[in-house]
């Protein structure tokens, strides 16, 4: 029987975060940071969070570099993923961009599905693809797409964030097949009500009747997975959709 070797994580460690600017994105950045990795700091539309995250993280010793591109944009996408991949290939890629824009489908507007898919679901094609050669090059990578809890319940007014959400975790489980043999893992977390600045005061209110912890997630629980998902002792979990959600949806 063959017994392939367990792939180290390199010396230089670099990871892209997509989302970075916001709530839950910082925290991830942070905690990377605090395991060694130089942090890449991705926003779209607010550059300024960006740049005020990767700097806190510099002041407190780590390493972080704040860039913009939308993730909407095909061409300035692959142009900024082709700047970030050389000379040094990104070992770690965390797809945590994502937007909602609800409307019951039967009212929904094409608009509204095809701009939650652009940055949701394609704009994880956009930035884990090129990323991937570098990976299998360093026999070692993580790759890790934030989905939500709405891709294993559903809700309301939400079919087209449901179903990009959901779409990831499909392209997390063959990209594990395809990439395992080189060290990569790719994995999946799927985060229910986490206090963020996103979530309004009356969702909170209704969903926390739906809870069993009886309270929203923190920023840092999610991160904190994520962490360690990209740490050496959880090389062996793959092809997995782990929820953060204080049991609204439990595993089966």
């Amino acid at each position: 029987m063959s017994r392939r070797r367990k792939s180290a994580r390199p010396e230089t460690c670099r990871a892209l975060v997509t989302g970075g600017s916001g709530g839950i994105g910082q925290a991830i950045c942070q905690m990377l940071a605090a395991q060694g990795m130089e942090v890449i700091v991705h926003a779209s539309g607010n550059p300024g969070k960006a740049e005020e995250t990767a700097r806190a993280i510099s002041e407190s010793g780590g390493q972080a570099l704040a860039v913009q591109f939308d993730l909407t944009d095909a061409e300035a996408t692959e142009k900024a993923m082709a700047d970030l991949v050389d000379p040094d290939p990104l070992a770690v890629v965390v797809h945590n961009a994502g937007i909602h824009d609800d409307a019951p489908m039967a009212g929904m507007q094409a608009v509204q599905w095809q701009r939650v898919m652009e940055i949701n679901l394609n704009g994880f094609y956009r930035v884990v693809q090129p990323a991937l050669l570098g990976m299998a090059r360093l026999r070692w990578g993580r790759v890790i797409a934030i989905s939500s809890v709405a891709a294993r319940l559903g809700n309301r007014g939400q079919t087209n964030y449901a179903a990009a959400k959901a779409g990831l975790h499909g392209a997390i489980i063959s990209l594990a097949r395809e990439m395992a043999s080189r060290g990569i893992t790719a994995n999946t977390i799927a985060p229910g009500l986490i206090d963020t600045a996103m979530v309004g005061q009356d969702e909170a209110e209704r969903a926390l009747e739906l809870i069993p912890a009886g309270r929203m997630g923190t920023p840092a629980e999610v991160a904190t997975l994520v962490a360690f998902l990209c740490s050496e002792p959880a090389g062996y979990i793959n092809a997995q959709m782990i929820g953060v959600d204080g049991g609204m949806a439990p595993g089966t």
